[in-house]
């Protein structure tokens, strides 16, 4: 029997676990391995959507461990062309606070060993990464965001560090000085790679915590405060999926969808 096809695709990140009701499960073989866990489909409002929790189901694959090249791939397969990637995140910046909601514009890597690319050669391939986020995606993202009354911040840039140790208070204060907003361990390179693929991306980042090194900040960030967070502002991600999912235009005008013209030599 086929598999189920999806047009949108959800990651689950630390204490999210699960979006649909009554989905189909879908086991996804990749040329890059397995995915980290069963896939799920099912619809909201009509559109069909695959859910994949990206550290698996029971938060086994730490951010480093994680394949996100097969996680991408398993989504292309299923005919997903656009994905929101939820992440539990820290704030850099005392004007971003637990429990807000930031729409990001812009990353920077700060990871390493990571297989971050699905073209090794022969033929090379340099896909621009110059605005990674899909603009059509995060429009829609801020649009329900602030319908639902939430504290949203429109744009930030997400620093993205190895992981699994959080940063030290010097590292945490560098990257604040910068005017970085939001810190994560999972958006690199999983947002890239679905640009490889040429499909839509948007990042919502839930703000669970303030960094190390934020001013006025005393206590440093603990597991136990972000999974504390992330479950209180649960509900709010899963009225925000459920009302952006709906509202994604059929079509894709945007960049995203031909990021591989000219791309290869």
């Amino acid at each position: 029997m086929a598999s189920p096809n999806a047009e949108i695709g959800v990651f689950g990140g630390t204490g999210f676990h699960s979006l649909l009701d009554n989905p189909v499960e879908v086991k996804v073989q990749t040329p890059y391995g397995e995915p980290s866990d069963t896939l799920t489909v099912g619809e909201i409002a009509g559109r069909s959507v695959a859910f994949l929790p990206r550290h698996g189901s029971k938060h086994t694959l730490p951010p480093h461990m994680i394949n996100y090249r097969a996680n991408i791939w398993a989504m292309k397969d299923l005919g997903v062309t656009r994905i929101i990637g939820p992440n539990a995140c820290g704030s850099l910046q005392a004007h971003v606070k637990a429990g807000d909601f930031v729409i990001c514009d812009q990353f920077v890597d700060r990871t390493w060993g990571r297989k971050d690319t699905y073209y090794d050669g022969p033929r090379t391939t340099h896909v621009s990464s110059a605005d990674p986020y899909c603009p059509t995606m995060r429009a829609v993202a801020v649009e329900k965001a602030s319908g639902l009354g939430l504290k949203v911040h429109e744009r930030g840039t997400v620093v993205v560090i190895q992981g699994p140790r959080f940063s030290t208070r010097s590292e945490s204060r560098w990257f604040a000085t910068q005017g970085w907003e939001v810190i994560n361990m999972t958006q690199y390179p999983e947002c890239y790679l679905a640009r490889e693929l040429e499909m839509c991306y948007c990042n919502i980042s839930i703000i669970t915590d303030h960094d190390a090194g934020v001013e006025g900040v005393e206590e440093p960030v603990s597991n136990d405060e972000v999974v504390r967070v992330f479950a209180a502002s649960n509900q709010k991600l899963k009225d925000l999926l459920y009302a952006m999912i709906p509202a994604l235009p059929q079509e894709r005008p945007c960049a995203c969808a031909s990021a591989l013209e000219g791309a290869s030599f």
